[in-house]
């Protein structure tokens, strides 16, 4: 194509612009240069954008783009961001049904143990891949050096905030939802929800919140073994005590108590009512306070974000 750009420009005559042929349609908005047009018409480089802008143009603002890098980065490695977590909760599944589904009674008997134990692990896939998104994104951005890149985009805080929580939220998701559907072959009675609509709200609030955590310890945190820290000591056992596996009605007096200082019950309780209609906790309380939380760490995360705090190493 250049060398006929070259042929064009350097006769100049009419004929040789129309004989030009261009391998490619022009893209929407942008039409081919017209025979006789002159020298304007001649000059293809300025006038055809490349199909990577023109791609690009359906991304009405800046932070759109850095959304669909996030996306594109958990993507290409699907097997191990989405398959391999579906995988080992699955695993969890089989192990745990197996040995305590004579043994366990939950709800006053009114629901199996599998079942019980199915929108827990869902739930916990959700929020421990969506820390893991925003977490590991930010520390290999920082350790690699092209974090300045995105500091250098015309993206404003609100939008950078966007653009990571959203990718965390929709890589939770969608591990959740593998789980889901996987787990239908040991209790197919949860293709039929109670309640979609607070599944729906819960399992958006939870990786929202957890993908907001992740960005927080990939912004405080300077290398892997810092951030493998936050999350072997924080994350995991506050995910693995908020009744995952058990109704916290099971419990002794005091751990009954301190379950619920885990806000990470609440999410787990909230998102499990609406595939039973059946919850330790009012699924009204669960709503407000992982509302609070939501809240309270969407204004803390944007002013780190506002003040620059440890975006560069």
């Amino acid at each position: 194509m250049n060398n006929v750009v070259s042929d064009s420009m350097n006769t100049g005559t009419a004929s040789n612009q129309a004989d030009t042929k261009f391998p490619f349609p022009a893209p929407s908005g942008y039409p081919l240069p017209q025979a006789g047009e002159g020298k304007e018409g001649a000059d293809l480089n300025q006038k055809r954008p490349s199909r990577h802008d023109a791609a690009g143009s359906l991304y009405k603002k800046p932070w759109h783009m850095l959304f669909y890098k996030e996306v594109l980065r958990f993507r290409r490695v699907s097997f191990q961001t989405v398959a391999a977590p579906v995988m080992m909760a699955l695993l969890y599944l089989l192990i745990f049904s197996h040995v305590l589904e004579s043994r366990v009674s939950v709800f006053g008997g009114r629901v199996s143990y599998t079942a019980f134990l199915v929108p827990g692990l869902i739930m916990m896939s959700v929020l421990q891949n969506a820390f893991a998104n925003t977490s590991s994104s930010l520390i290999q951005s920082k350790m690699a050096g092209n974090m300045i890149f995105f500091l250098l985009a015309p993206i404003t805080p609100w939008g950078f905030f966007l653009a990571y929580v959203l990718a965390g939220v929709l890589r939770g998701v969608l591990v959740g939802i593998g789980v889901w559907l996987a787990a239908l072959f040991f209790a197919p009675q949860l293709w039929h929800p109670v309640a979609p609509g607070w599944i729906i709200a819960f399992g958006f609030l939870g990786g929202a919140v957890l993908a907001m955590l992740g960005m927080i310890a990939g912004l405080w945190s300077e290398k892997f073994d810092q951030l493998a820290t936050f999350q072997n000591f924080i994350i995991m056992p506050m995910t693995f005590l908020s009744g995952v596996f058990y109704s916290v009605h099971s419990l002794p007096d005091f751990w009954f108590k301190v379950s619920h200082l885990n806000p990470f019950f609440y999410m787990i309780d909230g998102f499990r009512y609406g595939f039973f209609g059946e919850s330790d906790v009012s699924p009204w309380l669960n709503l407000a306070l992982v509302g609070t939380a939501c809240a309270l760490l969407t204004w803390g995360t944007w002013a780190l974000l506002a003040r620059g705090w440890k975006l560069r190493i």
